[in-house]
């Protein structure tokens, strides 16, 4: 008889301040979008259930502000992050120059056992705004970037119509659940640990 086993995932949004990660969490938890804009204090955190083949899968999804203030939280914020969500604005060209200090601040607090294999993906958000006529940053830049990363995956998203939000929590919640199964020592008939990750070029979901 197999027992359903239950995973719990916490997962990490970062970006700067104003890039909609408030907004791309309550689109993806409770389907609802705000025009109203407040700033996220500290960090809060939201939880989501779903099923993905015979698992219960609990994310655990953390929203910390983006002021550079509070970046001194993030250590107990990070630790025990099973990976991590980074956020720009298509339209605002800072936020994606800040993705740098995001994802190096991020390795730095949270102390993955293994930098190069730990689940990270890339959103970019706000596509929706204008038409797509007032973005300024090319999915061509964003996606050069994420191959200097380690080919981090890359979906374009929108809070506001609904745009690949889904897809995109889903997608690195199936990188994080691969990524515990090449740690858990647990885990039935695991591959020999000596094995080298593969590239995560792509994703199955």
């Amino acid at each position: 008889m197999s027992m359903r086993r239950r995973t719990l995932l916490k997962v990490i949004v970062l970006g700067d301040s104003g890039v909609g990660k408030t907004s791309l969490m309550n689109q993806y938890v409770n389907n609802k979008f705000s025009q109203q804009y407040k700033a996220t204090i500290g960090a809060d955190f939201v939880t989501k259930e779903l099923q993905i083949d015979d698992r219960l899968i609990t994310l655990q999804i953390w929203d910390t502000a983006g002021q550079e203030r509070f970046q001194s939280l993030g250590v107990a914020f990070y630790r025990g992050a099973d990976c991590c969500v980074l956020v720009y604005d298509v339209n605002y060209l800072k936020s994606f120059d800040s993705l740098d200090n995001w994802h190096e601040e991020f390795l730095k607090q949270a102390s993955p056992r293994d930098p190069k294999a730990f689940p990270f993906i890339l959103l970019g958000n706000k596509v929706d705004i204008d038409g797509g006529n007032s973005r300024v940053v090319s999915e061509k830049k964003a996606r050069e970037w994420c191959a200097q990363k380690g080919n981090i995956l890359y979906f374009e998203t929108s809070a506001k119509e609904d745009y690949n939000v889904d897809d995109s929590f889903l997608c690195i919640t199936k990188l994080a659940l691969a990524n515990e199964r090449e740690q858990d020592i647990y885990f039935q008939g695991i591959p020999d640990a000596g094995s080298e990750p593969e590239q995560r070029g792509g994703c199955a979901c």
